[in-house]
């Protein structure tokens, strides 16, 4: 299986390769507002040293958000671009998903899991992830000083996961930082996964970082 996955969610851009179960190149850059300019050079570099043409992978992967709305616009634009002139299915991947994806064996124990994404207006959005799930729940806008009733120890994820955090133990809940953003090598690894095991994939409109605009992408039927 050949995948190209693009990821600018956030403050960071990235792209991979995925050949048969394996990263065989990827490449990223810290870029806070710089994806439009990085993404497709990037995209073409990680192609052309993997020896591969658009049209011979099966699948292009692109990270959906939650993130800021000029990042996502650039990823899921060239994303789609490139699945449409090759013929291949795009296939999405939440923020939330690629950080629970990235997590090393064991950290998760029987924790929830929240990835939380600073939106820079005293809120957070949250991707929740019940114990042993990868299923996620709908994206939740919360204010930093209201967030949701913990029922169990949580590993929090994601640009905002230490005030997040700080915020879960200073009320007294059971609560773990593990802060990081997503890359386009998770996503690769997670599509790979999942179209070898039959699973439905999720479509490519993005989540925006921004209320009211989260919302949850349909799953296919």
């Amino acid at each position: 299986m050949r995948i190209l996955a693009i990821e600018g969610a956030l403050a960071r851009c990235s792209a991979a390769v995925l050949v048969d179960g394996a990263v065989v190149v990827a490449a990223v850059a810290e870029a806070p507002r710089g994806q439009p300019a990085l993404l497709p050079p990037m995209a073409r570099d990680v192609l052309v040293r993997a020896g591969l043409a658009a049209a011979a992978l099966d699948a292009v992967a692109v990270g959906v958000g939650p993130g800021g709305f000029t990042g996502l616009r650039a990823a899921i634009a060239l994303a789609e671009g490139i699945a449409r002139g090759a013929g291949r299915p795009l296939v999405g991947v939440t923020t939330g998903e690629a950080l629970l994806a990235a997590l090393p064996d064991g950290l998760r124990q029987d924790r929830t899991v929240w990835a939380a994404i600073d939106n820079r207006r005293g809120r957070v959005v949250l991707e929740r992830f019940a114990p042993g799930s990868e299923a996620v729940m709908v994206p939740l806008v919360a204010p930093i000083d209201a967030l949701p009733v913990a029922e169990r120890p949580v590993l929090v994820l994601g640009d905002a996961a230490e005030v997040v955090a700080a915020v879960l133990r200073a009320r007294g809940d059971a609560a773990q930082a593990c802060p990081g953003l997503p890359a386009a090598a998770d996503l690769a690894r997670l599509v790979a996964r999942r179209l070898g095991a039959g699973v439905a994939m999720r479509g490519a409109a993005p989540l925006y970082a921004e209320p009211p605009a989260v919302t949850a992408p349909a799953m296919p039927g």
